[in-house]
């Protein structure tokens, strides 16, 4: 089978990270890829579930909106920021 070489970019302490994990696993970058990509193949779908910050949620926006609607109209309460020293 023919070899070709892939160029990625990806965040430096992330590209670390991962080499470690990889290392520690007893497998290399390339065979960790290179799994993911068989496995995708196979299956025809990214194999692992990919899942979005719940706070982005439809529901979470219209709520969100909502109480800024509220805010501008003069009927939400706004609450001072507490700031924190650090000190605990």
């Amino acid at each position: 089978m023919a070899q070709t070489n892939l160029n990625i970019r990806i965040d430096e302490d992330l590209k670390n990270e991962f080499s470690e994990f990889c290392d520690n696993v007893g497998m290399t970058m390339t065979t960790a890829f290179t799994l993911f990509a068989r496995k995708a193949v196979r299956e025809q779908k990214i194999p692992f579930e990919i899942t979005a910050d719940p706070f982005y949620s439809p529901a979470n926006m219209d709520r969100l909106k909502r109480a800024a609607a509220e805010m501008d109209a003069g009927l939400g309460t706004a609450h001072e920021l507490i700031e924190d020293d650090g000190d605990d």
